[in-house]
């Protein structure tokens, strides 16, 4: 059965000319809980190859920003209130450049994940570092009543991780859409109202 349903996304992201299956995870939370709004400044961390600039770029529109960063080179052409950067999220400059050039944000996002072993424990703990790096910048850069959408796998942090996140956000949901993989150990944690220091 979930080899049918990745199908199903994969084709209909070919044929509605989305750069990846992964915008209709994003596309059906924002469908139930509205994070992205016209004219917000948006993060989008991991954003290669792009499917969520796609859709973000198309819901902020022109009077909005979207800053997209990956370690592998986004080759899409987007519309000029997207930014790209080919960057090093653990880089200290480049927080220090976020938040003078583009920041404070509304939405930050993040669809990283790490380079899978196949060894759950080693995976889990790869993507609690990357959650947790994200939720860093996010609360770096975010502005007051902020927005952040994270992916993580399930690994043995991942009580201690949601409850910091708890620490700093009126309103925490763990989210599975329907177009992740069912086998997969990805899920999202969707943290609203950022409570800025």
């Amino acid at each position: 059965m979930s080899y049918r349903v990745q199908d199903h996304y994969f084709h209909r992201a070919k044929k509605e000319n989305y750069l990846a299956r992964a915008i209709y995870k994003l596309e059906e939370i924002q469908k139930k809980h509205a994070i992205l709004k016209p004219g917000q400044r948006v993060l989008d961390l991991g954003a290669a190859p792009g499917s969520w600039m796609q859709l973000t770029s198309r819901i902020v529109g022109p009077g909005g920003l979207v800053v997209g960063v990956d370690l592998k080179e986004i080759k899409h052409s987007f519309p000029p209130h997207v930014v790209i950067f080919q960057k090093d999220i653990y880089e200290p400059e480049f927080l220090e450049s976020l938040q003078r050039d583009y920041g404070p944000f509304d939405v930050v996002l993040s669809d990283m994940a790490p380079s899978t072993c196949g060894i759950k424990a080693a995976d889990s703990a790869r993507s609690e570092l990357l959650f947790e790096q994200a939720l860093h910048l996010a609360m770096a850069v975010l502005k007051g009543d902020g927005h952040f959408l994270a992916k993580i796998f399930q690994g043995s942090d991942f009580h201690t991780i949601l409850q910091e996140v708890k620490k700093h956000f009126g309103r925490v949901k763990v989210v599975k859409p329907d177009a992740s993989k069912k086998e997969s150990k990805e899920i999202y944690i969707l943290a609203m109202r950022f409570k800025k220091p």
